[in-house]
């Protein structure tokens, strides 16, 4: 193989269209663009959605989904990263200082995703059955 034998593969660069070149080029007078109307014209295209004046599409449909207020203060925590600590007490500060929740936290609830082998404590976060179960099971206990 030599630098001067190296091609594109067969099909990969479509050859440009070669408007205004004549009747039998079939893009010749009006280049395929049609007789009259706006998009015959040069610069004769409008922004995306318009549609002549009429109210567009996007404007037309109601407004869709919600976002909660709440979700800036809430948070999960998975049993499988309260067992990571190295805390016996587990409460909004410690989270928050081992940064698995962000600061402005007010609500936490730790859900039962992984395995707990250790004692914990936990104080003042909500806790689901399941993981309730798996804390008390391994020694722990949750206070409310």
């Amino acid at each position: 193989m030599y630098l001067n034998t190296i091609r594109a593969a067969n099909g990969s660069r479509k050859k440009s269209k070669r408007v205004g070149r004549g009747i039998g080029s079939t893009l010749g007078k009006t280049c395929g663009r049609g007789h009259k109307g706006q998009k015959s014209r040069s610069g004769g295209f409008h922004k995306v959605g318009f549609e002549g004046g009429q109210m567009p599409l996007q404007r037309r449909l109601p407004k869709l989904g919600f976002t909660s207020r709440i979700k800036k203060y809430s948070a999960e925590v998975t049993l499988y990263e309260v067992s990571s600590l190295e805390a016996e007490v587990v409460d909004l500060k410690t989270l928050v200082s081992f940064n698995l929740i962000p600061a402005l936290t007010k609500k936490v609830k730790i859900i039962k995703s992984g395995e707990i082998s250790k004692s914990i404590v936990v104080k003042g976060l909500n806790v689901t059955a399941g993981a309730k179960a798996s804390i008390e099971a391994a020694g722990g206990k949750v206070e409310e």
